[in-house]
């Protein structure tokens, strides 16, 4: 299966307008969060386009089941036959890149889609010392990135009529995303700051968020998304490791650890994150409520 032009878009429509004709979900920036979406979707009968810059990855989506349409082309052939869009690509200083270049075909459709969602983060509530936040948390990014989600969040929520669902996504991790290999390397470390903790997510988990978000929209809503234990780093790691049964980790002291300029933007903010909402209002059970259930399937997984 080719990319898809705009013009095959057209033909592989119906001859009609009509938007009876199924569930059409625009994946916005085809990521490894939508991915999983879209391994619930597929099996529903759910039809789903996901835009891509790299062809090699377009080849890849199709033979998923996704039909990759190339960054840049004309969206408005999809947007004119989908029911649903979720946009995953993060934010840069010039703003929401998603909307930098389709803002005006966006807004021309909102009022008629069924739900819009965008994937923000955690990390636009800031730094709360450990404390625990919830969605009516003020935000107070304390990292350049948190600030950018910010300004990204606000620019989504300004489209008139859009059915527009954030989520704020706390750490990911999941298939080809978690601590195992760099244990068998060697290369793993425990950095230690007291008093740190993160909240995380299993990248299957905010699939079924977004999924019941879907079968029960609420426009305006916002949901943190997470799982039920927040947890210091280090201890993570010696998990990963006692569960391949090696050695735990040296330990480092956050302030003698040389870290990426991304990794050293998490230990600037310590907080426990609230699910309350999802569970009450979306009626979501996590499949891995925490980061051991989560790392022990990862490994089943691997098996």
């Amino acid at each position: 299966m080719v990319v898809l032009s705009a013009q095959k878009l057209v033909n592989r429509c119906a001859p009609d307008h009509n938007r009876d004709m199924g569930r059409l979900l625009l994946s916005l920036g085809h990521g490894y969060s939508a991915q999983a979406l879209a391994r619930l979707l597929l099996p529903q009968g759910w039809r789903i386009i996901g835009t891509t810059r790299d062809e090699g990855k377009a080849a890849r989506l199709a033979a998923g089941g996704i039909e990759p349409l190339l960054w840049g082309d004309d969206l408005a052939p999809a947007l004119a036959r989908a029911t649903h869009i979720l946009a995953s690509a993060g934010p840069t200083e010039a703003g929401d890149p998603v909307l930098a270049r389709y803002r005006a075909e966006i807004a021309s459709v909102a009022p008629r889609l069924d739900w819009a969602g965008y994937l923000s983060t955690t990390g636009v509530y800031g730094d709360h010392r450990g404390g625990w936040v919830d969605e009516r948390t003020p935000l107070a990014p304390a990292t350049k990135r948190g600030r950018l989600r910010v300004a990204a969040e606000a620019e989504w929520q300004s489209i008139p009529g859009l059915p527009l669902h954030v989520f704020r996504l706390a750490g990911i991790y999941g298939p080809g995303r978690g601590p195992f290999e760099k244990v068998r390397q060697g290369t793993a470390r425990r950095i230690i700051k007291p008093g740190q903790v993160f909240s995380r997510i299993h990248v299957d988990d905010i699939a079924q968020v977004l999924a019941a978000s879907i079968a029960r929209p609420r426009p305006g809503a916002i949901y943190n998304v997470c799982d039920d234990d927040p947890a210091p780093p280090e201890d993570v790691i010696a998990h990963a490791a006692h569960l391949l049964g090696l050695p735990i980790p040296e330990a480092v002291p956050h302030d003698k650890a040389d870290l990426t300029p991304m990794a050293r933007s998490f230990y600037a903010e310590s907080k426990r994150v609230s699910n309350r909402l999802i569970k009450e209002e979306l009626g979501v059970i996590l499949r891995h409520p925490d980061y051991r259930s989560g790392l022990a399937a990862l490994l089943a997984e691997e098996s």
